[in-house]
């Protein structure tokens, strides 16, 4: 009878303090949100790249919010590198609905677009998924979970005129029961190409997907910068075409691994990685009194 009874102290026990470490993280999450500074109406880039007019429904956060958000909220090993995000206004960032459009800029040069026509996306997919496995030994040997590239959300699909390419890929993380969405879109310049990641739950694809063409509306090259300026007396041509943007491998400079680990949201994140994360974040919240200078001191 005894034993019982102290099983059922220990049980009750466990509980009470577990059910405060959960209201205390989500108090951190809320102290987090509340921190973040969203923008709206034009939004114009570093290093005159262009503008961003930020969609009606949609908010801006830039490149050091977004890291605060993809690192401690989200989960992600790193969040640097970003010129931004935009999120629906309506879902909180704190949400187990949440997704969001990640903006980057790779300048790689003018992508040539010749052999869009000729990609037999099917074959690519089957390389693609070969690259993943070889991937997941490096994941593991860092203390990741596999990922498994499951096949096209959506197949690659090329707008010669916009000079804009997408497709939507779905991953399975570990064994996590809802797999993720991994939308890609890219809109090539004159130097580079502008990429905008929107990542999500499986279940969110329809939403994400009919705000593709608003937010690629929303965003223009400034005038140098357009695919149409390219001079090829004066401008490097990208070492890849559109294939190798589909397949990644204009990546290969900082490796597959770091593009599967970056900007993944982590559906249903373990409690565990939660409480690092957000404690990690309180951390540095209390130590350094603004937004501004968490981010300034933030790991990368």
């Amino acid at each position: 009878m005894k034993n019982l009874l102290f099983a059922i102290a220990l049980f009750v026990g466990v509980s009470v303090v577990h059910a405060q470490e959960i209201d205390s993280i989500q108090l951190a999450m809320e102290s987090l949100e509340a921190s973040l500074q969203y923008q709206t109406g034009q939004i114009n880039f570093e290093n005159e790249i262009g503008t961003l007019q930020v969609p009606a429904g949609f908010r801006y956060l830039d490149a050091k919010q977004s890291e605060i958000v993809l690192r401690d909220l989200w989960g992600n090993p790193d969040g640097s590198g970003t010129m931004g995000m935009i999120l629906p206004d309506s879902v909180s960032p704190n949400a187990g609905d949440s997704w969001a459009f990640i903006i980057t800029y790779d300048e790689m040069g003018y992508v040539e677009d010749d052999d869009a026509d000729d990609i037999d996306y099917d074959d690519l997919l089957e390389e693609m998924q070969a690259d993943t496995k070889t991937a997941n030994e490096e994941r593991a040997k860092l203390g990741f979970e596999p990922v498994e590239l499951v096949g096209w959300a959506s197949k690659p699909f090329y707008d010669a005129d916009k000079k804009v390419l997408h497709w939507a890929k779905e991953l399975k993380f570990g064994e996590n029961e809802s797999n993720t969405l991994n939308y890609n879109v890219r809109i090539l310049g004159r130097k580079g190409v502008v990429v905008l990641n929107a990542v999500s739950s499986m279940s969110e694809y329809s939403e994400v997907e009919k705000n593709i063409q608003p937010v690629l509306a929303s965003f223009s090259y400034a005038d140098g910068n357009k695919y149409s300026d390219f001079n090829p007396e004066l401008d490097e041509v990208a070492a890849w075409t559109v294939g190798g943007l589909v397949a990644g491998k204009v990546l290969a400079k900082v490796g597959v691994l770091a593009f599967l680990l970056k900007y993944i949201k982590l559906i249903g994140i373990g409690l565990v990685a939660l409480v690092s994360g957000i404690w990690k974040w309180f951390k540095r919240k209390t130590e350094q009194p603004t937004v501004r200078n968490i981010a300034d001191n933030s790991e990368s």
